[in-house]
């Protein structure tokens, strides 16, 4: 997998998942971090796209900073921001923190998968 080859110094590794393997439905990066304390997440809100985005910590920990909050992540964690206009970033705390985002825009998916396989699991709405 090619990585975004015109970033900084201080930028983490970008592999361009959605741009790579052609994607146009979704948002797909995946960011590693080089060094502890790295800037793996620019302080943003969605609120223009109105995107809802998926952040997925498949290495190392993260410490994501939401409207101010914070919340810290270990591997195999993950954090659904539905509220495009919730402020968002995250910062690695050691090297080889590796962060899966998906975003997607405001139009509502539809699954085709059988409802009734998700008959026992509990959804936040």
């Amino acid at each position: 997998m090619p990585v975004v080859s015109d970033s900084g110094l201080e930028d983490p590794i970008w592999y361009p998942l959605q741009h790579v393997l052609g994607i146009e439905t979704f948002g797909a990066n995946l960011f590693v971090a080089t060094h502890a304390g790295q800037t793996l997440v620019e302080d943003h809100d969605e609120s223009a796209s109105g995107q809802e985005e998926l952040y997925f910590v498949l290495e190392g920990e993260a410490t994501f900073r939401l409207d101010g909050e914070q919340a810290r992540l270990g591997r195999g964690s993950t954090l659904a921001i539905t509220d495009p206009s919730v402020r968002r970033s995250a910062t690695a705390r050691r090297e080889g923190t590796s962060l899966l985002i998906i975003g997607a825009g405001a139009e509502k998916f539809t699954s085709t998968w059988n409802s009734s396989h998700f008959n026992d699991i509990l959804r936040p709405d």
